[in-house]
């Protein structure tokens, strides 16, 4: 809209409408909640309407969302009173200005937090559009702090552990050791807490728990091996819950077994310092009894969740109380123990007691945890503290349900730390009251000690245990499966398709696969076996939460603002250490097979998996390492032993390619073999002519597919298009900005134009002559290609030699190209000749010593040849003389006719104009003396070449700069005569510097 339209719309002139006839009606004071479209097409009659009073919003045809309010700037809303009335025309005006509509605001939003939003689709003639704005129903109840996290975690981290284990642990590393036990395993999750706390509220959280949010911070990969590894163990964990129940079903009820097992053991205790020793018939629960009832008990939980997330909600509640009332019934029993039928092991809280248990004693058991001296179980802190970790998981019940929130950012952080918190408190106080309560035989034989103890009967404990365990273990089976299929459809892994589930559908399929897990490992039977596994899992689980926050914090990156501010980077740093030496104190073999199938997993997805649509920390790392690193560099001088090449090549060819070929097919080889062992960066550079407002949608399209090639060629490096109104100008702009401190670009690549006679392309000289003008002041290194056509690619191996002729100091840029291109398979059978040009006044031999010695202290192997020819004087006089030349005369004439005519021509236009003589607006002066010198010079270097180097792999001779005050037109004839009948050749020239160093 143009800025007469505006002023025209402020003073209440009619304003053309819209090409297709549509534009918004007025907002209203009464549409807080409809922004609504109208046709706007005229009435009979209303085409010149001009009054305030001609125009009436009619009222919208939609309801208004309850509760939903839009609020409208009055700037916007044009006013009230008489401008409410006014004619559409100003608020029109307005809106199209910005060019765009709250339409597309909306859907904006909407796309920045992931939602799937369809395009609009276009009204028709006479239909009237509303667009409603507010917050969709909401599809289920929403849950607050209290019972969407904090009871969720106090349920899965209270478990079969805490009732059928802990008092066993107690009497084992005694009351000292298991403080620090409890301290240690809880200073682990609650590092960990924080860290999930400031992901969680950094941003909104979709399914998969843990598993969404690492796979965010770090990646698809890292995020798919942990959040696999993370459903093995919550399904591994639901086989313990259910071994848990089962065990404590069959010690409540042995009758109920149909194996019977009895155990003889002997008991090595210590009684007041004493080693005694005494027989004991303990009955316990059979292997084959677990196995039988663990298979039934599962498959009935299996069903129930086959049965959906109602039936779920309705039977997961009923398992809450239980465990509270079961606690309240353990402490009542603790405080009036010992009661009149109590054993005698049971003394009550006993200072006597609390000083017995305060030391560790670590023995042998049998498999079922039963003291024995021939046990084939050794326990010592380390096994304890993979038995007891498990006690201390469950803090991502919260996150797993983020879904269900009413606030994720508020209920996650506190729930689970309060849980987290509460649980490590109340493990803290029970080791004071269980090490108080009883004799250390009594901890170590009693294996259901708490529901001994429990008032008012031991059956309140049973039943607590059984319906805790199996709540649990509903939560793993019900958790696992979702975490499969929130893994599935992310559509990372091809081979986890199968498990995808469409939204709001029951993952059927996943928790099939995770009920066979979950089967295999209660066949096992051993629940001290199974739950060193489980805590591998759930160790890796919390590292990578930590590592996710360290990562995201320490580099802070803009997207990084977590609501949480109790977090540091070096808390999760501490916390992911504790995970990682926790796994190494449990088993350091079952350390090593968890990170090695994590890794497996990794290189796995790295390999078969697609890339995922979220960025990573790890890409944010390496953003900032380069951002420091290149802050560390500055812009001050790179040493020699440091200097990497960067070539800049130039992609845009003399002549023209196919159109799906954006560049030279050979030019990404010849910039491989620029690199050691494929080390380095190149960039690859072209201009499009033009105007960059017109043009800059296809500089992008041709970026993209420079892009491409350079992905097919395999060549590290980055693609950049320029537009500019001309090649030398584009080219000019490039040399100038392009890098950033020391990465900028240091040799400059171009093919050398071999058409540019052939096809009478007259642009090419003054182009040519003006980018190496430009890179000896840009103080850019050069080298041009010719015969880039013939250059061999990485499967063509050469053989031969590869010659430098080396006629100026480059700093030893040459000998330093040479060098790369022996590194490359195609050249590595290759050996080096360096000749020497000296004129035959010269002393070769000595010359020939200094450059071999030259060369032996840059550890650099060739052969040195010095090759002497004749100077421009020795040439005149031979030549008055009447001597015969060495070599032929004809390209030397032929070059000296084209000049002669072009001066000629040159010298005619300038008289004619009454000017000076001039080329591409230019001044020139010329000395013809000096053309014939340099034609000659280029002459006996071409027919040197030609004499020891007709065989050669490659050739490389130094770059003349091009003669001041010369026509471009002449230096072209001078490199023409210097790259004749050379199949290829690399012409450089150096850069006032070193590139080589003798020391090391």
């Amino acid at each position: 809209m143009e800025n007469g339209e505006i002023e025209a719309a402020q003073d209440g002139l009619p304003v053309p409408a819209p090409p297709n006839g549509r534009r918004y009606r007025p907002v209203g004071s009464d549409d807080s909640a409809v922004i609504q479209m109208t046709s706007m097409e005229p009435s009979p009659g209303s085409t010149s309407v001009t009054s305030h009073d001609a125009v009436t919003p009619q009222p919208p045809r939609n309801l208004k969302p309850g509760g939903a309010n839009l609020t409208i700037d009055p700037s916007m809303q044009g006013g009230s009173g008489d401008h409410a009335t006014s004619s559409g025309s100003q608020r029109d005006s307005k809106l199209e200005l910005f060019g765009f509509d709250s339409l597309v605001n909306i859907l904006g939003l909407k796309s920045m937090t992931g939602e799937e939003v369809p395009a609009p689709s276009s009204p028709r003639e006479g239909e009237d559009v509303a667009i409603t704005i507010g917050r969709p129903k909401e599809a289920g109840p929403k849950f607050g702090t209290m019972m969407g996290v904090f009871v969720p975690c106090l349920q899965n981290i209270l478990g079969i552990i805490y009732y059928i284990r802990f008092t066993w642990i107690v009497g084992m590393a005694g009351i000292w050791q298991s403080l620090v036990l409890v301290s240690f395993c809880g200073a682990c999750t609650f590092l960990t807490g924080l860290s999930l706390s400031a992901i969680a509220t950094n941003g909104a959280m979709k399914g998969g728990g843990p598993y969404y949010l690492i796979g965010r911070a770090l990646g698809p990969e890292v995020g798919v091996s942990i959040g696999l590894c993370f459903f093995l163990g919550n399904a591994v964990a639901g086989s313990m819950y259910v071994l848990g129940a089962v065990e404590t079903f069959l010690d409540a009820i042995p009758s109920a077994g149909l194996f019977q097992e009895s155990v003889t053991v002997v008991n090595n205790t210590l009684l007041n310092g004493t080693a005694t020793a005494g027989t004991a018939t303990i009955s316990t629960p059979s292997l084959h009894d677990l196995q039988v009832y663990g298979v039934i008990v599962t498959i009935l939980l299996c069903f129930i969740v086959f049965g959906g997330v109602k039936i779920i909600n309705k039977v997961a509640p009923a398992f809450l109380i239980p465990v509270l009332f079961s606690l309240l019934c353990i402490y009542l029993g603790v405080f009036i123990a010992p009661r009149h039928n109590a054993p005698k092991g049971i003394t009550g809280l006993s200072l006597t007691s609390l000083r017995d248990n305060w030391g560790s004693e670590y023995q042998r058991t049998n498999n079922a945890g039963v003291p024995d001296p021939n046990g084939s179980i050794y326990w010592d802190f380390n096994a304890l503290v993979g038995l007891f970790f498990p006690a201390v998981t469950g803090i991502m019940a919260g996150s797993n349900r983020s879904a269900s929130l009413k606030d994720t950012q508020r209920s996650i952080p506190i729930g689970t730390l309060c849980a987290t918190l509460t649980t490590t408190a109340m493990y803290l106080f029970s080791v004071l009251l269980f090490g108080a309560l009883s004799t250390r035989e009594e901890l170590l034989t009693d294996r259901l000690l708490t529901a001994t103890v429990a008032w008012p009967a031991p059956v309140v404990i049973y039943i607590g245990i059984i319906l805790s365990t199996l709540g649990a273990a509903l939560q793993s089976l019900t958790g696992a499966p979702r975490l499969l299929a929130a893994i599935a459809n992310d559509d990372i892994l091809p081979v986890l398709n199968y498990f995808k589930v469409s939204e709001g559908a029951e993952p059927h399929a996943a928790t099939l696969f995770t009920a066979l897990i979950c089967i295999g490992c209660v066949i096992i039977g051993n629940l001290d076996l199974i739950t060193p596994t489980i805590t591998m899992f759930f160790l890796l689980c919390y590292a990578g939460v930590n590592l996710s926050c360290f990562l995201l914090d320490l580099l802070d990156a803009p997207s990084w603002r977590p609501r949480w501010k109790l977090h540091h980077w070096s808390l999760s740093l501490v916390g992911a250490l504790l995970c990682v030496v926790i796994m190494f104190l449990i088993s350091w073999s079952f350390t090593v097979i968890s990170l090695a199938l994590a890794s497996l997993i990794y290189y796995y997805v790295s390999l078969k998996g697609k890339a995922g649509d979220w960025g990573d920390g790890f890409k944010s790392a390496y953003f900032q390492l380069a951002l420091r690193s290149l802050r560390s560099l500055g812009a001050n001088q790179v040493h020699p032993k440091n200097w990497y090449p960067i070539p800049l090549i130039l992609c845009r060819p003399w002549g023209k390619l196919p159109e799906n070929v954006p560049c030279h097919p050979k030019l990404a080889d010849f910039a491989n073999c620029m690199k050691k062992k494929g080390r380095g960066m190149s960039i690859f550079v072209s201009t499009i002519d033009g105007d960059y407002h017109e043009l800059a949608e296809d500089a992008k399209t041709a970026c993209h597919q420079l892009e491409a090639y350079i992905e097919y060629k395999r060549c590290e490096g980055v693609a950049e298009i320029i537009v500019a109104p001309s090649m030398s100008e584009g080219f000019r702009s490039i040399v100038q900005t392009m890098g950033l401190g020391n990465l900028k670009p240091n040799i400059v690549v171009v093919r050398y134009p071999e058409i540019w006679r052939r096809e009478n392309l007259t642009e090419i000289p003054s182009t040519f002559v003006s980018i190496i003008n430009d890179c000896i002041i840009a103080n850019k290194a050069v080298v041009i290609v010719k015969g880039l056509d013939e250059w061999p690619n990485e499967f063509q191996r050469q053989y031969g030699t590869i010659d430098l002729y080396w006629i100026v100091r480059d700093g030893g840029l040459m000998l330093l190209l040479s060098q790369l291109l022996l590194t490359k398979a195609t050249f590595e059978s290759c050996k080096i000749q360096v000749f020497c040009i000296a004129e035959e006044d010269t002393d070769a031999e000595e010359l020939k010593t200094d450059v071999k010695k030259f060369l032996y202290d840059l550890r650099m192997h060739a052969e040195v040849i010095v090759v002497t020819m004749k100077s421009w004087e020795s040439h005149v006089e031979s030549s008055s003389s009447g001597a015969q030349p060495d070599d032929s005369q004809e390209a030397y004439t032929s070059a000296q006719r084209r000049i002669s005519t072009y001066l000629s021509e040159m010298k005619e236009t300038a008289q004619r104009e009454g000017r000076p003589q001039m080329v591409d607006g230019k001044q020139v002066v010329v000395n013809e003396q000096k053309v014939d010198k340099f034609l000659y010079t280029m002459l006996k270097l071409n027919s040197t070449i030609l004499r020891y180097s007709r065989m050669a792999a490659v050739v490389l001779v130094s770059l003349p700069p091009p003669p001041l005050n010369h026509p471009a037109y002449f230096y072209m004839e001078y490199m023409d005569l210097l790259v004749e009948n050379v199949p290829r050749m690399l012409i450089v020239r150096g850069y006032r510097r070193d590139v080589v160093t003798f020391f090391t």
